[in-house]
């Protein structure tokens, strides 16, 4: 085969490795909040979340789940694992940033915690990343 004729193959296996990346971050983090909201750790889901700590717990396996994102990007990549690692964390994030602007206004908690999440997305899809290369 051609080099142009595998190339829409590895373009779409690419796809497939971040997609099913960014889909285990979201199900994970989703599925913990739920978890924690059932057990009536978090306040409900349409109530604010002001306490810091509960926050940072949120934040931790968040950023747990995000490493393990870059690895799987890294893992099911057919080229170059970093860099998928890499580009998983760029949309993170850019959702990350959009998410920090829209709820800049409401009063949903600390500041400080839609910020966490946009910084720290980078750092941990290349460690993720990383992992997968040791």
């Amino acid at each position: 085969m051609t080099e142009m004729s595998t190339n829409p193959r590895r373009l779409g296996r690419s796809a497939a490795a971040l997609l099913l990346a960014f889909l285990a971050l979201v199900v994970l983090s989703l599925a913990t909040d739920e978890i924690f909201h059932l057990l009536k750790v978090y306040p409900p889901w349409d109530q604010p979340m002001h306490d810091p700590g509960l926050n940072l717990l949120a934040l931790s396996y968040r950023i747990v789940y995000t490493v393990l994102g870059g690895y799987i990007a890294a893992r099911l990549a057919p080229h170059t694992p970093l860099r998928h690692a890499f580009v998983l964390g760029v949309i993170g994030l850019v959702f990350g940033v959009i998410g920090v602007i829209a709820t800049g206004g409401m009063d949903l908690g600390p500041r400080w915690y839609p910020i966490a999440i946009a910084v720290t997305a980078l750092p941990c899809t290349w460690l993720g990343g990383l992992l997968y290369r040791k």
